[in-house]
């Protein structure tokens, strides 16, 4: 492990809508720079990092199931979506001299390697960034899911979840400012108190897995190597809390 991180390997997981900028759908290249030039910073720091990118800023299974759409065929399509996303992040890295390869649950041999893991951990071991796309190839399960299940496989110290605020609170900051923040959480007091960090599949797998979860803002500069040093503002979801 690196001396002057706290994990040897992560994953990272970022939420579509956080590559949207101020658009209304779609990438913000901006945002996707800045998001590369911190996965770039803590691959410098000697981690070897993994990522799973939503695609809620094309296209939600979700929302298109409730549109009347066929549930499975929605979440293909929001599948497709985070391939769209994995590639955009991967061509930003590699403008940076970051090697990176991008590979999906769902096999399109044309643009990206299928899923295979010992492929991604060999990968890794090279010094290589991972994106897995297409979450798990299954629909009715969320990219938080894939994340937490990816992390697993890969075996990494903990599972990174990049969103717009600085760490969990009891309800939206932006709407409730007497939102409390926590520090410390224990997996079964996320769900316990429902705080909607990731979905509960999610959170039972890093629980089973034993694999802490560290919340942070991806849109503060510098803050995902802040948080791998075990600086800055983060919540972290472990089993002793």
């Amino acid at each position: 492990m690196p001396t002057n991180a706290r994990y040897g390997r992560v994953l990272l997981k970022i939420s579509g809508e956080a590559l949207m900028g101020n658009r209304e759908y779609g990438l913000d290249p901006e945002i996707v720079d800045r998001v590369a030039d911190e996965v770039k910073s803590v691959v410098g720091m000697g981690v070897e990092v993994c990522l799973v990118i939503g695609g809620g800023n094309i296209f939600r299974g979700v929302s298109g199931a409730a549109t009347g759409m066929e549930r499975a065929t929605a979440d293909y399509m929001g599948m497709l979506a985070t391939v769209i996303n994995a590639l955009a992040m991967q061509s930003a890295l590699e403008r940076r001299g970051v090697q990176t390869r991008v590979q999906s649950a769902i096999p399109m041999a044309s643009v990206c390697e299928p899923y295979i893991r010992r492929r991604a951990v060999r990968h890794m071991e090279k010094g290589r960034v991972v994106i897995f796309g297409a979450g798990t190839g299954n629909p009715f399960f969320t990219t938080d899911t894939a994340a937490a299940l990816r992390a697993s496989e890969m075996g990494c110290d903990a599972l990174l979840k990049g969103t717009k605020v600085d760490g969990v609170y009891s309800a939206d900051p932006n709407k409730d400012p007497a939102a409390q923040r926590f520090e410390t959480l224990t997996h079964l007091e996320v769900l316990a108190k429902d705080l909607q960090v990731m979905d509960a599949s999610a959170i039972s797998l890093a629980r089973e897995n034993k694999i802490p979860i560290l919340v942070f803002s991806i849109h503060t500069a510098g803050a995902f190597a802040e948080v791998m040093a075990g600086r800055g503002k983060f919540t972290i979801i472990t089993e002793e809390g």
